[in-house]
């Protein structure tokens, strides 16, 4: 029978055929800690085969053709072996995810975000707390990684107390703190680094123009709704039911209890949140004034360079921290400073298999960047997609499609485009195409695959994640879980920026969508 016959059962039937199927493939793979050592291995054998040719794509950071670099030489070798520790101390997710659940480790054990919950879930009608908790992981972008170390692993357990599977839950945060990465009703970081190399691109151009780095701020906003609900839809519909045989086993003391607080937990928490609103509101005193310390050189708050962006994490910590401790003591739960201690040291014992995994990560993320690969890779798909010639609207697609295969292999948001905006910027330029747009196509397909690689730094942790509740999770399971999410969000996003395009919405502050060549 032709699948466009089948009935609605039939065809979600045979849709969990496929994601079964690539389950069980994906979690024949090794060890993710394996899989990473074993891609390093792969990366110094294709960097020795690769390094003695010349090729001609133009590498935009330096100016030179690229150039493979041998990892397997001598002098390599010895840097790796020395540069170990480093590799490993300096990898990014590592500290913060670390330090986040310090704080988040008091406030969980104390019982303060226990307690959170079941206020939370008193007065959030069940038929929404999806579409909620989506919203909650897309803002989250505002305050960089937070939301993965905190928004996606609260995902897990607010589903879990509501009675719902929390793999769904883990599931939907996941999809709005990564897939939905370049949704956001606010300003955040990201903005003026990708204007800041698109308009360096365009003045390849046009020497004069300038552009505002809030030119995809309209746009980003108006996607935040679209993600949400297609992640409300992913979630309840074909997720969550495809969960429903997988049985959920929590650790003794791990457990969320469901009910009322009684007076003396009500007590507690309301002192504790007391004691949270008073600390968020000593920082915004502090951040307030316009030469306060916590703003950059310029005066700006939300800069990757100022110094408040830069303590997200320790203050997600001490933010934390402090409601966690206050509502430990007067609830009981923590009788001396020794059982504050011990809760951060059981925080970090769930951590231990993701620093192993974190170990092999840094090295195999370290191996390719200096190979030089991805890079190859990248300019390589540009160069073909500029060859094709092909209408503006097909190459906007093009480019979606290119930059959500590049961002497989190359996570960075940052890094792809100051490989692909020098060559894609001027290319749609001469097609008509605006500088702004062609940088709102680059953001979606750098958000749609972020749920389905491996090779993303934060995809080991989800994984760790998931396993608190099913102990046998692993990268299969993790990707046929999110792939309904990345191909949905794919199709749905990419019809709405044309559709958003057709209609000359303003994609952002001064944007336009033609660029007339002088």
């Amino acid at each position: 029978m032709d699948t466009s016959e089948k009935t609605p059962s039939e065809k979600k039937g045979f849709i969990n055929k496929i994601l079964n199927a690539i389950e069980r493939i994906g979690n024949k793979l090794p060890d993710p800690a394996i899989l990473f050592f074993l891609l390093m291995l792969v990366i110094w054998v294709l960097s020795a085969i690769f390094s003695p040719y010349d090729f001609s794509e133009i590498d935009p950071t330096t100016g030179s053709p690229i150039q493979i670099n041998n990892l397997l030489t001598s002098t390599a070798l010895a840097e790796f072996l020395s540069g170990m520790v480093t590799t490993f101390t300096s990898f990014a997710p590592l500290g913060i995810v670390l330090v986040a659940m310090l704080g988040v480790g008091v406030a969980e054990h104390s019982g303060f975000i226990n307690a959170g919950l079941k206020s939370m879930l008193q007065i959030t009608p069940k038929k929404l707390l999806t579409p909620m908790l989506i919203l909650v992981a897309i803002v989250s972008h505002t305050a960089t990684d937070a939301g993965y170390v905190l928004v996606i692993p609260l995902g897990g357990i607010i589903f879990y107390a509501a009675g719902r599977h929390p793999i769904a839950g883990i599931a939907a945060a996941f999809a709005g703190v990564s897939g939905g990465f370049s949704a956001n009703p606010f300003p955040s970081g990201i903005d003026p680094l990708l204007q800041g190399f698109t308009q360096s691109a365009a003045q390849i151009i046009d020497p004069s123009i300038q552009l505002n780095p809030l030119n995809n701020w309209y746009f980003t906003a108006s996607s935040t709704l679209l993600i949400v609900l297609i992640g409300w839809y992913v979630t309840d519909k074909i997720v969550e039911p495809r969960l429903k045989k997988v049985p959920v086993a929590v650790d003794e003391g791990e457990e969320v209890t469901m009910g009322a607080l009684d007076k003396s937990e009500k007590k507690a928490f309301y002192t504790a949140c007391a004691a949270m609103i008073l600390g968020l509101v000593g920082l915004y005193l502090w951040a307030a004034p316009a030469d306060s310390a916590l703003r950059d050189a310029d005066g700006e708050i939300a800069s990757f360079s100022a110094p408040l962006m830069r303590s997200i994490v320790p203050l997600i910590f001490i933010i934390f921290l402090i409601p966690g401790v206050v509502y430990g003591m007067m609830s009981k739960t923590f009788e001396s400073t020794k059982d504050i201690i011990e809760s951060m040291t059981k925080s970090m014992t769930g951590m231990s298999y993701y620093i192993v995994m974190a170990f092999f990560c840094a090295l195999f993320i370290d191996a390719f960047a200096k190979s030089n690969l991805g890079a190859l890779l990248a300019l390589k798909g540009a160069s073909g997609l500029q060859a094709l010639n092909m209408s503006a609207e097909i190459t906007i697609i093009g480019i979606i499609i290119l930059t959500a295969f590049v961002n497989l292999f190359i996570g960075s948001a940052s890094a792809k485009w100051a490989l692909l905006a020098p060559i894609m910027v001027p290319m749609l330029m001469q097609l008509g195409i605006s500088p702004d747009l062609t940088q709102a196509s680059y953001r979606v397909g750098d958000s749609v695959s972020n749920i389905i690689t491996p090779l993303m730094p934060y995809f080991p942790l989800v994984v760790v994640y998931c396993q608190k509740y099913v102990k046998d999770t692993g990268i299969g399971t993790l990707v046929s879980t999110m792939l309904p999410y990345s191909i949905a969000f794919f199709i749905l996003w990419t019809l709405f920026l044309l559709l958003y395009w057709g209609l000359g919405i303003p994609l952002g502050v001064q944007a336009t969508y033609e660029y007339l060549i002088p």
